[in-house]
């Protein structure tokens, strides 16, 4: 599944489904990424405050890619298997 992320609020939304549906905690999740759980959930609800490394190193932690394109001005900039928040 491919998510169009337009602001911050999107992408926290993403990253607490994505690692919900994985059956993990914000405590798990600190302790993978070398973080106590209040500096994790910070980054989660907050990730327009985080270092971009720490967002890479997230994402890969939950098994995601960041995939970066241009916009498409015919209004085809959304494939077909992407979901908007």
């Amino acid at each position: 599944m491919a998510y169009k992320i337009s602001t911050a609020t999107q992408l926290s939304d993403i990253l607490k489904s994505k690692r919900k549906s994985l059956g993990l905690t914000q405590e798990k999740m600190g302790k993978k990424l070398g973080v106590s759980q209040r500096v994790y959930a910070r980054n989660e609800a907050h990730p327009e405050k985080v270092n971009f490394g720490r967002i890479v190193d997230i994402l890969a932690e939950l098994d995601m890619d960041l995939i970066v394109r241009e916009r498409h001005t015919d209004g085809d900039d959304i494939a077909t298997d992407t979901e908007s928040w």
